[in-house]
């Protein structure tokens, strides 16, 4: 087996199909995935997102972990989270294919431990890449079975009895698929309900004939905000390709900060659980802490990315977590991500009042952000440095729990260094505009500054 190295990331696997993943690749990860979770004798659930390679690979995956006498309930096409559904329902490891929102010729796989616990560099991963690469024996023991179950229907009721949305007054949704898997989901959790869905892309073809299912890219939001104004929508929904996240658009077109959808839900879970501790990652506006601790909320803040947040939201007991790029964490779906049911829960708040929904989110938008801004640079850790240097001595709270963040009263920034790629990600955030453009355009002229 060859170095995985370039394909196992800090969360999850993703590369090239077939140059960096094939099938052999899967069945290697699968028999080494049962060895570390403990599977053997038990039972993995494995779903598949509409790639065209992701029904071969997981086959394959299923192969490898009978191999080490597990047995396999293969979900079929699914979302993330209805995977992670499966992990918690039926208390089992699990496997989703994917390569979320990447280009077609992408695939990957995101792993989980039983009750969708974190499977991570520091979790796990690095011990699957391990014994993939090595080569698992298969022992004397009987192989496993493979059986199939379509767990759709029963992911359905489960979020909607989280979630009552029968009493609402009737919404119009634009609801953007991208050709990803919210094409496969949506029209099952959301139908019957006082919602008009307009749908936009529901064909599952991992192609991507229209955009990339990747909302973070503005790019690719285009036609659910057209679409949006073209109907006179209340609102409009734009899901990834495996449709664990989920981004909001208001009544006039224009994107509603993940920021703003984390502090909306928070309040919505505080209301049911007055006191109780919320998670936000270190990139989520400041607005969010401060909402948190207005409502008797205990705002926690942490590392980017699910491992380190669902680790966070076990410790702390926190009912609900958000992240800058619209991953939405709930302690009743086993702190697992779903954009699904952060769209339900937009849809009650805004369904359960008359206001459009521009309004109902001034209050959650303080600030003025950036967004995230990439810069490609052959040493990030040095460019990191430099703009630490440049900071240092100034009237700033300098912290290093994920990448640099540097705090002024009016002010903040996050710089990180990419876990895949040779980037710097940037995100600023301040009282107003000028402030912003003035602190990120200073950052990155220390960042892209010539050798």
């Amino acid at each position: 087996m060859p170095d995985l190295s370039a394909i196992v990331k800090a969360y999850d696997v993703r590369g090239v199909v077939p140059d960096q993943l094939d099938e052999s690749v899967a069945r290697a990860i699968g028999a080494a995935f049962v060895q570390v979770v403990g599977a053997q004798g038990s039972t993995v659930a494995v779903g598949y997102d509409m790639r065209p390679s992701s029904p071969g690979l997981a086959a394959a995956f299923a192969d490898g972990a009978t191999g080490q006498g597990a047995d396999v309930v293969v979900i079929g096409l699914a979302s993330t989270d209805e995977l992670y559904f499966a992990s918690g329902h039926l208390d089992v490891p699990g496997a989703m294919f994917t390569a979320s929102h990447n280009p077609a010729h992408y695939n990957g796989i995101k792993m989980c431990r039983a009750g969708a616990g974190p499977i991570g560099a520091d979790t796990g991963l690095a011990e699957i890449r391990e014994l993939a690469e090595h080569g698992v024996a298969e022992p004397a023991a009987a192989r496993g079975t493979v059986q199939e179950r379509d767990l759709l229907p029963e992911y359905a009721a489960y979020l909607r009895d989280l979630v009552d949305l029968r009493g609402i007054r009737p919404l119009s949704v634009v609801v953007d698929a991208g050709n990803g898997m919210a094409g496969h989901t949506v029209p099952q959790v959301l139908s019957g309900l006082p919602l008009t869905i307009h749908p936009l892309y529901f064909e599952l073809d991992g192609t991507f004939p229209n955009h990339e299912a990747n909302p973070l890219d503005p790019a690719n939001l285009v036609d659910v905000r057209r679409a949006v104004r073209d109907v006179g929508a209340d609102l409009g929904l734009a899901f990834d390709g495996d449709a664990d996240r989920c981004f909001v658009i208001d009544e006039r077109g224009e994107p509603v900060s993940p920021s703003a959808v984390t502090a909306m839900v928070a309040l919505r879970e505080l209301e049911k659980h007055p006191g109780a501790s919320i998670i936000h990652n270190l990139i989520t506006s400041r607005a969010v802490p401060e909402i948190v601790l207005e409502h008797g909320g205990r705002p926690v803040r942490t590392r980017v990315g699910h491992s380190f947040i669902k680790t966070e939201m076990a410790r702390t007991g926190a009912v609900f977590g958000g992240e800058h790029s619209a991953h939405y964490y709930f302690r009743d779906f086993w702190r697992a991500d779903t954009g699904m049911l952060a769209a339900m829960h937009v849809l009650a708040a805004l369904g359960a009042q008359e206001r459009p929904l521009s309004e109902l989110v001034v209050g959650y938008e303080r600030y003025v952000s950036s967004g995230e801004v990439n810069s490609e640079v052959t040493d990030p850790v040095a460019r990191s440095a430099d703009v630490r240097a440049a900071f240092v001595d100034r009237e700033v709270q300098l912290d290093d729990l994920d990448g640099l963040t540097v705090d002024a009263a009016t002010w903040w920034f996050n710089l990180r260094v990419s876990n895949t790629e040779p980037l710097l990600r940037l995100n600023v955030e301040a009282e107003d505009d000028a402030t912003m453009t003035a602190v990120r355009d200073e950052v990155l002229a220390l960042i892209r500054k010539e050798p």
